[in-house]
C-alpha cells in the first residue's frame, strides 16, 4: 500500500500528467478511470494503481488478477495519494501508467488512405473528437503537425474515448513534404475554405483522399490551404462565419463515409 505522495513511483505519475516534457521524456502517459484502463491493449501497461475506497466489478477484478499474472505491477494506494495522482476533481479509483504507441506514416495508409489531416489544433476536446469520429467514419489514419497540441495529454486521452489506441496517428515535422509525398502515393486533399468553388458534396472521396483541417482560431495557414487540390465550402445559414473545428472535420468525414459505403 502506497500511503505517501513523495513516492518516487506517484510524483513520476504527476509529473506525466501535468507535463508535456516528461510524458516526451518517459515514452508513457496516464489514463484514468475503469474504461480507458481496461480498453489500454496488453502490450501497452506499464503499471497499474488502484484506491483502496472504490471498489471494482468481480469482472474487473478478476482483469487485474490476470495482468498481475502477467507481470504487470499493480499497485494499491491511498484516497490521498490517488487524488495527488489524478488529473480530475474526483478520481476514478484506478489509473495506469501506459507505454506511448507509436507509428510510421506507413501505418495510416491501409486499404484505401482515408486521412485528417490537422494544423495546429489547439483545444484538447476538439483533438479527442477528431480521433473518436475519424474511428466512427472509417479513417485510416490522422496526420497531425508538431505544434498540435499533444495528444497524450489527460484531457485529450479522456475525449478520445479509446479511441487513441484504434486511431494510428503520425506526427509530422514537415505537413509540406509529408502532403508532397501522400500526393506522389496517388492522394488527393481537400479544405473547407470561405472562397471554395464547390459544396462539400460535390467531391468524390472513394478514392485515396485527405482532409486539411486548420486551426480553431486562424484556420488552415496559407502554406497549408494552397496544398489542398481542392477547396470546398460547408454551407451556412445565418450569421455565422465559421463551424467548430471538430464539427467542419466530423461532415467532411462522414461525408466520405457515406460515400464508401455506398460505392
Amino acid at each position: 500500500m502506497i500511503e505517501s505522495v513523495s513516492n518516487p513511483g506517484v510524483k513520476l505519475v504527476s509529473g506525466l500528467v501535468t507535463k508535456s516534457k516528461i510524458r516526451k521524456k518517459e515514452g508513457s502517459f496516464v489514463v484514468e478511470g475503469p474504461r480507458m484502463v481496461f480498453e489500454t491493449p496488453r502490450e501497452l501497461l506499464q503499471r497499474i494503481y488502484v484506491c483502496e475506497e472504490f471498489s471494482l466489478s468481480e469482472e474487473e477484478k478478476e482483469k487485474l488478477q490476470e495482468y498481475k499474472a502477467q507481470g504487470v505491477l499493480v499497485e494499491e494506494v491511498t484516497l490521498k495519494v490517488m487524488k495527488a495522482m489524478s488529473d480530475t476533481v474526483t478520481p476514478q479509483g484506478i489509473l495506469a501508467v501506459v507505454k506511448q504507441p507509436f507509428y510510421e506514416l506507413e501505418d495510416t495508409l491501409k486499404d484505401c488512405p482515408y486521412l485528417l489531416v490537422l494544423e495546429r489544433i489547439q483545444d484538447p476536446g476538439n483533438l479527442g473528437t477528431m480521433f473518436r469520429t475519424a474511428e466512427g467514419a472509417g479513417c485510416t489514419g490522422i496526420i497531425m503537425t508538431k505544434d498540435t497540441v499533444d495528444v497524450f495529454s489527460p484531457k485529450v486521452v479522456r475525449s478520445t474515448m479509446g479511441s487513441l489506441y484504434r486511431m494510428p496517428f503520425y506526427i509530422t515535422e514537415d505537413l509540406g513534404n509529408t502532403v508532397l509525398a501522400l500526393k506522389e502515393k496517388g492522394l488527393r486533399f481537400y479544405a473547407a475554405a470561405l472562397d471554395g468553388e464547390k459544396t462539400y458534396d460535390g467531391f468524390d472521396y472513394t478514392k485515396p483522399v485527405g482532409f486539411l483541417i486548420g486551426n480553431e482560431g486562424n484556420g488552415l495557414s496559407k502554406d497549408a490551404m494552397d496544398m489542398a487540390d481542392e477547396k470546398l465550402i460547408i454551407p451556412m445559414s445565418g450569421k455565422l462565419e465559421s463551424l467548430n473545428a471538430a464539427m467542419a472535420a466530423g461532415i467532411l468525414m462522414y461525408e466520405g463515409a457515406r460515400q464508401r459505403r455506398n460505392q
